[in-house]
């Protein structure tokens, strides 16, 4: 059998699909490299797109250190609707008409949430409750009280606005739910919110220049992906130690 250290080791940048989870996209990859040894760092939601970094072998034991770094997100909030999970997958809770909204009045909505500040994580989420995951409490119909969990907004853009949908950028550190952002601006701006679109553009120093699409991932053979690796000695490099 071969030993686990013959084995390459790296990390495989994957613009990921929508429509799948991010476990969907370690299995393709166990497939195509016929290595067990895979995780992925920072959990993306089924319709959201963008960067996950799979860990592969040695790699895995620096999983920690990389899912703590900050990462960026574009998106679109859509106004006057808010959601059972806070974006677009769930049921519509609450309808309510979007007013007549000023560049000073969202300024102000997206200016209070940057910085440090606290979130309540969403009930659709794999925070665990007594080791069982709040989604799964969340399936049967149970709401469960959440701590608040520090995070902060490093930085924000908005983009195109053209209610009720407006475009953003947001820089922000591990553990932040871009989800509840958009329903925390909505109840902000008194119509409620949901987030309609996501995508993943960076995590610490990695984006999507080196990010393998996933139908590539499919198809590629175990040679390919393995030269797409960013291998350990670069990430040490990259991250200055």
């Amino acid at each position: 059998m071969q030993n686990q250290n013959d084995l390459p080791s790296g990390v495989l940048l994957i613009d990921k699909a929508p429509g799948m989870t991010s476990h969907d996209v370690v299995a393709i990859a166990r497939r195509q490299l016929n290595m067990k040894k895979i995780g992925h760092c920072g959990t993306l939601d089924p319709m959201a797109t963008g960067l996950l970094m799979l860990v592969i072998n040695r790699a895995t034991k620096i999983q920690d250190l990389l899912m703590s770094e900050d990462k960026t997100y574009t998106g679109t909030i859509t106004l006057g609707a808010t959601t059972s999970t806070q974006d677009k997958e769930g049921e519509i809770e609450e309808e309510k008409e979007v007013p007549e909204l000023s560049d000073a009045d969202l300024k102000a909505a997206f200016d209070h949430y940057l910085g440090d500040f606290e979130q309540i994580p969403p009930m659709v989420s794999a925070i665990k409750q007594n080791g069982v995951p709040l989604y799964k409490l969340a399936r049967k119909g149970q709401v469960v009280e959440r701590k608040p969990r520090p995070v902060s907004v490093r930085n924000y853009q908005l983009g195109r606005v053209e209610l009720p949908e407006i475009d953003f950028t947001v820089d922000c550190t591990k553990g932040f739910y871009v989800r509840t952002y958009a329903h925390d601006i909505g109840q902000r701006l008194g119509c409620g919110a949901h987030l309609s679109a996501l995508r993943r553009t960076r995590s610490g120093k990695f984006n999507l220049e080196r990010a393998v699409p996933v139908e590539v991932l499919k198809e590629a053979s175990r040679e390919d992906l393995v030269n797409s690796f960013v291998s350990l000695a670069e990430i040490s490099l990259m991250r200055g130690a």
